[in-house]
């Protein structure tokens, strides 16, 4: 019997993590944010477990124009579910922290898995369906244009960026449910092994080493593809792209510098927001060079997309072939970007 049983600790671990999801009920659970140049401060729309709020009703008034149905608690069925089932886990947590049987364990962290995927196809379609599902007769119709969020991440959608990350409640969510992971891993080590310290110490350093390396970085400039988050037009020339990266992960991507430059100017963003800036590499494979490294080469012999004359270099070799031929001026950043 000793054997079915689990540790003590990670009883309490289960235990905290079924109070802790009780916060979940009152804080959102997800967050759209929707930026354009004629909100500065930007549109969010919360979704609560019960709800939905923030500035839902202007997001409404901008939805009626481009065809796509207004957005109401009272249409989704899953305000009223969604509590019941997060009350069913608050409990589930806590009655298997109590009872302890190592069966019990298992079983909640299937249903927990299965939750959360069914969570985010059920929110994947409602998104689609808003998205695609658009009235023919609206003021403005684009066409072959659907007007889906990103489930998480970043998308273009027009003149406005939308970006859709979870919120206090679903990082709560998200929390709990790695540490029902992390409990399930200790526990199954520690029936195999029986080495209960060595183990414990060993996947807890690993778990924070992964963790703490959890990093976005900046995303390759697709030519033809991408379009530049300033001019609007698409990125034709792989020798030139720029781009920036936020704090929060956001990539921002131009065409050529004149247009990077152009959008820093605005002071649309603050410089602490600001992650890093990259430069396509003029030479070879075009890679993202950082700017703090970068080697820049100015000339109007370059004849950039929007005439920004200004190439990236990864190593001085590249640089002073490029000088020889177009004749240009070596700058520093701070130079090209000074106000």
């Amino acid at each position: 019997m000793q054997n079915k049983r689990l540790n003590g600790w990670i009883r309490m671990v289960l235990i905290i993590c079924g109070l802790v999801l009780t916060a979940v009920l009152f804080l959102p659970m997800w967050r759209i944010d929707l930026q354009a140049p004629q909100y500065p401060e930007g549109l969010r729309l919360l979704i609560y477990p019960h709800q939905l709020a923030g500035n839902v009703d202007i997001i409404n008034g901008l939805n009626h124009y481009i065809g796509m149905k207004t957005l109401h608690t009272a249409d989704f069925i899953e305000f009223t579910l969604l509590p019941y089932f997060i009350g069913f886990f608050v409990l589930a947590f806590i009655v298997v922290g109590v009872i302890g049987r190592r069966k019990l364990l298992y079983l909640l962290f299937i249903l927990f898995v299965v939750f959360g995927l069914l969570a985010m196809y059920d929110f994947w379609r409602w998104e689609y369906n808003y998205g695609h599902n658009l009235n023919p007769d609206a003021a403005i119709i684009v066409p072959g244009m659907s007007y889906q969020p990103p489930l998480i991440g970043f998308k273009q959608l027009l003149n406005f960026g939308a970006y859709s990350i979870p919120d206090y409640g679903g990082w709560i969510f998200i929390g709990v449910g790695l540490l029902l992971l992390f409990c399930v891993v200790i526990d199954w080590w520690m029936k195999k092994r029986k080495k209960t310290k060595i183990v414990t110490t060993t996947l807890s350093i690993c778990l924070l080493i992964n963790l703490a390396s959890c990093d976005t970085g900046p995303q390759p400039i697709k030519t033809g593809t991408d379009n530049c988050y300033f001019c609007k037009m698409t990125v034709s020339d792989n020798r030139f792209g720029a781009e920036i990266l936020t704090a929060k992960g956001k990539v921002y991507k131009f065409d050529d510098t004149h247009c990077l430059l152009s959008f820093l100017k605005m002071k649309e963003m603050n410089s602490s927001d600001i992650k890093n800036i990259y430069l396509t590499n003029f030479c070879d494979d075009h890679r993202l060079v950082n700017v703090k490294t970068a080697l820049l080469l100015q000339t109007e012999a370059l004849h950039g997309p929007m005439n920004g004359n200004v190439a990236a270099f990864d190593n001085a070799d590249s640089l002073q072939k490029m000088q020889q031929q177009f004749h240009g001026n070596i700058i520093s950043w701070n130079e090209l970007n000074k106000p």
